[in-house]
C-alpha cells in the first residue's frame, strides 16, 4: 500500500508537469525563436525574394547613374588604299595662289615670272593613308525630362513591395515552424502519458501478483495487464515514428541538425491573448499598396517621355598628327532631344500600366475583405478552443477522481481489474486530450495573431 501511494504521488507530479501554466500569447520559447530565425535564413524561396529586392536596389542605382558622366576612351587604326588629296585643279589653284603670296612678299610685280630658286610648299593631303586615332568622348545627361527621377521612385516602391512580400512569406514560414514545434511538443506529451501509464501498469503487476498469492485474484487478471502492456508498446512505437517524422520536418524547415533536434523537449502551454488587441496592416496589403505606387510612377515615367532631354557632348583627340585637315582636335556641345510623337506607343504603354494599377486596387480591396473574414473566423476558433480546454480540464479531473475511486474499490475487492484498467485508460486519454486541446488553442492563437498582423517571433 505504501508503494502504491508513492506511485500515486509520482503520478500527480508527472501530471503537473504535463499540464503547464498559462503564458502570454507572444512569449515564444527561446529555442523556438532560434529555430524560426534559422528557418528564415535557410528558406530558399525567401532568399530568392531577398534577391528580387536587391535587384530593385540595383535598378535605383541605375536610375541615379543616368546623371553621371560617361567617359569613353577610343582607339583605332585604319589603312586606306591611297592618301585622300585635293583634285588636280584645286592643287594647281593652291600652288598658284602660293606663288602670288610669295611674289607679293618679296616685292615682285603681279605679272612677273616666279623665281625657280624659291621652293614651294607641297599641297598637303586631306588624309594620310595610315590613320591611327586615339580619343576620349564625354556624354553627360543634364536633364532627363524627369524620366530618371520617376524611374528611381518606381524602383524604390518596387523594392518596398518585394520586402513586404518577403515579410509575409516569413510569417508563413514561422507559422509552419511553430506548428511543427508544437506537434513535437504534443508527441513528447504523449510520451509522458505513456510513461505514466507504464508506471501504473507496473504497480498493478506488483499488486496483482500479491493478490494471486493470497488467493484474492486469478492469473487472468495478470494476463489482462500483460495485454495492456503490449498495447502500450504499440503506442510507444507509434510515438517513435511520429517523433522521427517531426524531427525530419523541422530539419527541412530550419536546417538544424537532427541530433540537436532530438534533444529538444518542447512544452505545450495554454495561451492567453487579448482578442480586443489592435489590428496592424498585414504585409500582404502593404506589398500591394507599394506595388500600386510603383505602377503610378511607371505611368509618370512614360508620360515624361515627351519632355525634352538635355545632354552635354565632348570629344578630344590625343594624336593630332593623324587628324585630317577637316577634323577638330576637340569640341564641346550641348544637345536637345525632344520626342514629339512616338506613334502612340508611350500613351498605350501608360494606359496598360494604369490598368495594372487599378488591378492592384481591386486586389487590395479583396485582400482587406478576406483578412476581415479571417480575423472573425480566427476569433471564433480561439473562443471555441478556450471553451474546449475548460471542458477537457473537467474531463481530466473527473477521470482522475474515477480512477482513484475504482482503484480503492478494487483493493477492497469491490471492482475487477478490468474496471481499473478502463479507469486508467480514461485517465490516459483525458490527459492526452488536454494536450491536444492546448495544441489546438495555440494554433488558434497563432492564426488570430497572424490574421491581425501582430504575430511576433
Amino acid at each position: 500500500m505504501k508503494r502504491y501511494k508513492g506511485a500515486l504521488a509520482v503520478l500527480w507530479i508527472v501530471l503537473l508537469t504535463v499540464i503547464p501554466s498559462v503564458t502570454k500569447a507572444q512569449d515564444l520559447d527561446p529555442i523556438l525563436k532560434g529555430l524560426i530565425s534559422k528557418g528564415l535564413n535557410k528558406n530558399h524561396g525567401l532568399n530568392g525574394k531577398r534577391m528580387d529586392a536587391e535587384q530593385a536596389q540595383v535598378d535605383q542605382k541605375l536610375a541615379k547613374s543616368v546623371f553621371l558622366p560617361k567617359i569613353t576612351l577610343n582607339g583605332s587604326y585604319t589603312h586606306l588604299n591611297d592618301d585622300i588629296t585635293f583634285d588636280e585643279n584645286t592643287k594647281t589653284l593652291l600652288t598658284e595662289t602660293q606663288k602670288l603670296v610669295i611674289k607679293d612678299a618679296i616685292g615682285l610685280p603681279f605679272n612677273s615670272t616666279f623665281p625657280n630658286t624659291i621652293p614651294l610648299q607641297e599641297v598637303p593631303v586631306l588624309q594620310n593613308q595610315n590613320i591611327l586615332r586615339s580619343s576620349v568622348d564625354l556624354d553627360w545627361v543634364l536633364f532627363s525630362g524627369l524620366e530618371a527621377s520617376n524611374a528611381l521612385q518606381a524602383s524604390k516602391h518596387k523594392e518596398a513591395s518585394l520586402n513586404y512580400v518577403g515579410m509575409a512569406e516569413e510569417d508563413k514560414i514561422a507559422l509552419q515552424i511553430i506548428e511543427a514545434y508544437d506537434k513535437l511538443a504534443l508527441v513528447k506529451a504523449s510520451k509522458k502519458v505513456l510513461t505514466t501509464t507504464e508506471n501504473y501498469l507496473n504497480e498493478q503487476v506488483f499488486y496483482v501478483n500479491k493478490a494471486i498469492e493470497n488467493g484474492l485474484a486469478t492469473p487472468i487478471s495478470r494476463n489482462k495487464i500483460a495485454l495492456a502492456k503490449q498495447q502500450l508498446e504499440a503506442k510507444k512505437l507509434e510515438f517513435e515514428h511520429n517523433n522521427t517524422l517531426l524531427i525530419e520536418v523541422l530539419h527541412q524547415l530550419t536546417g538544424e541538425s537532427r541530433v540537436d533536434l532530438r534533444l529538444l523537449n518542447p512544452q505545450l502551454h495554454a495561451f492567453a491573448v487579448n482578442t480586443d488587441s489592435n489590428t496592424e496592416k498585414r504585409y500582404e496589403i502593404k506589398a500591394l499598396e507599394e506595388a500600386e505606387k510603383a505602377t503610378q510612377y511607371q505611368a509618370k515615367m512614360l508620360k515624361s517621355n515627351f519632355i525634352p532631354k538635355v545632354a552635354l557632348k565632348g570629344h578630344y583627340e590625343f594624336l593630332e598628327e593623324n587628324l585630317s585637315l577637316l577634323d577638330p582636335k576637340w569640341y564641346v556641345g550641348v544637345g536637345l532631344k525632344w520626342n514629339v510623337f512616338d506613334g502612340n506607343q508611350s500613351r498605350l504603354k501608360r494606359r496598360k500600366v494604369q490598368l495594372e494599377s487599378a488591378k492592384y486596387r481591386e486586389q487590395i480591396a479583396e485582400a482587406n475583405e478576406m483578412i476581415s473574414l479571417g480575423i472573425s473566423k480566427a476569433e471564433i476558433s480561439y473562443e471555441s478552443a478556450l471553451m474546449n480546454t475548460k471542458i477537457v480540464q473537467k474531463e481530466v479531473d473527473l477521470a482522475n477522481e474515477n480512477y482513484e475511486m475504482v482503484n480503492t474499490q478494487y483493493k477492497n475487492n469491490l471492482a475487477s481489474i478490468n474496471d481499473v484498467l478502463d479507469a486508467l485508460n480514461d485517465v490516459e486519454k483525458a490527459n492526452f486530450k488536454l494536450q491536444e486541446s492546448y495544441f489546438k488553442e495555440r494554433r488558434a492563437v497563432a492564426d488570430l495573431l497572424h490574421a491581425k498582423g501582430i504575430l511576433n517571433y
